[in-house]
């Protein structure tokens, strides 16, 4: 007898959204490790070259809740279509760009249509399989999202030796393509009758974001007092006032921020944000480190980075376990200050750095986010009422994506400010330093933070 999981239909749709999930990691460690060779190819500046980087970023995170919103409006398949279709023009067109602000703009569309990609899939494969099938389908979207995060540096330097950093681009793009080839298999999923999207929300949240992140990239070349800066930072705060205000009057808001009145699930949303702003940024950055300064090639400089992201993979399962004997908050807690003291422990990095010199950090940070991949968001959405977890689930992820993005901004801006846009020799390795060390100091605040947040009175928002 057949499994469910592999049964027909199913197994397309399991193929297509797997196959779709494995190009996202890809893609951003793709264009880390590739950033040195872009920058030299066009003859970029530091803060367009960021762009490369951060506009991918900005508009997945933008992007997220919206999409996930016109799945249930327009169709699951038709946005995952869009999506994957999106990701793969993107993609082909970002082999042949001839200027960085032209790959930066095509980097925005490849983000947009990951998201949509993302949202639409996951509703796939809720609306396709139930019970146990669904859990194992699940299980194994995660499975090669870990193994996407934990080899896609390796992969992408081994890409950008065997064919430039326009491959980095190009191979994402393929695997889309055989995606596409599926989608005329995938089941025809009903829109929601008279379900609408909050397009006040979507447009408030999205604007605010890429103002953010504009002023962090930009700050260090034009000056964190220059007029674009101080005017775009000011409007992002603004908005994001004004998206406060219009999100609580509305009935169906695209951010019930009533979950976020839940001081437990806010402490494991937070946490899930702090995690990804330790790793993300250092994923996006250290590469580059070790090819400029420390002289390693692309495909080394990837394979370097396999004891901070292996244990994404290999960890989970330990968490579970360790879930059961210790208590989550402390379990928790502990995790984000251990990633921090990794992080922190990159000071003793430097231009002669070895393998062997790198490698507690290395998997320290690591460790602190393998053993709460998957478990903080089961403790996040296990910690609100059954009939909010759908809500609870998109807001978390709201909350860990969004942090990740301005974190990668922000190291940016930080290494950009302390290096004069060099990104080289020993002010890079000064700059490093700086990094981890505010990390390890923010990570140690909000471990400190989670523990307060968890203990006090849970409020569970009442229904409208």
């Amino acid at each position: 007898m057949s499994s469910p999981l592999f049964d027909g239909r199913r197994a397309i749709v399991l193929a297509a959204v797997l196959l779709s999930t494995l190009t996202f990691p890809l893609s951003i460690t793709g264009a880390s490790l590739a950033l040195p060779d872009i920058r030299s190819a066009l003859g970029a500046d530091l803060a367009a070259v960021q762009w490369v980087i951060n506009a991918y970023n900005a508009c997945f995170a933008a992007f997220l809740v919206v999409t996930g919103a016109l799945a249930d409006v327009l169709g699951r398949r038709r946005v995952f279509a869009c999506g994957v279709g999106l990701f793969f023009l993107s993609g082909v067109l970002c082999a042949f760009a001839g200027d960085v602000a032209v790959l930066a703009g095509l980097r925005a569309a490849g983000g947009v249509g990951a998201a949509a990609a993302v949202t639409g899939g996951s509703s796939l494969l809720a609306e396709t399989f139930s019970g146990a099938a669904r859990k194992r389908a699940f299980g194994l979207l995660g499975t090669v999202l870990g193994v996407g995060t934990a080899f896609g540096p390796a992969v992408a330097g081994t890409l950008v030796e065997l064919l430039g950093w326009r491959g980095v681009f190009a191979a994402p793009a393929v695997v889309a393509g055989l995606v596409l080839v599926l989608v005329p298999l995938l089941p025809a999923a009903r829109a929601e009758a008279g379900r609408r999207v909050d397009g006040a929300g979507a447009v408030l949240f999205t604007v605010a974001l890429l103002l953010v992140v504009t002023a962090l990239v930009e700050g260090p070349e034009r000056g964190f007092g220059s007029p674009v800066v101080v005017g775009a930072a000011v409007v992002a705060v603004v908005l994001g006032v004004v998206l406060v205000r219009v999100e609580r009057r509305r009935e169906a808001p695209l951010f019930d921020l009533g979950v976020l009145a839940n001081r437990r699930f806010l402490a494991f949303a937070v946490a899930a944000g702090a995690i990804m702003a330790v790793l993300v940024p250092l994923l996006v950055y250290l590469p580059s480190y070790l090819i400029t300064v420390v002289g390693v090639e692309a495909s080394a400089a990837g394979w370097w980075l396999l004891p901070m992201t292996l244990p994404t993979v290999l960890l989970p399962s330990v968490g579970a376990e360790v879930a059961k004997r210790v208590p989550a908050v402390p379990l928790v807690a502990g995790a984000v200050a251990v990633c921090g003291a990794g992080a922190a422990l990159l000071l003793v990095v430097d231009g002669d750095a070895s393998p062997w010199r790198v490698v507690v950090p290395f998997v320290l940070v690591g460790v602190g986010a393998g053993v709460t991949n998957g478990l903080l968001d089961g403790l996040a959405i296990g910690s609100v009422a059954e009939d909010r977890a759908g809500t609870a689930s998109g807001m978390f992820n709201t909350v860990r994506i969004t942090g990740e993005t301005v974190a990668i901004a922000v190291v940016g801006a930080v290494l950009a400010a302390v290096t004069g846009g060099g990104l080289a020799g020993p002010a890079y390795t000064g700059a490093l330093h700086v990094v981890g060390a505010g990390l390890g100091v923010f990570a140690l605040v909000v471990a400190v933070g989670v523990v307060a947040l968890a203990r006090g009175r849970v409020r569970v928002p009442s229904e409208r």
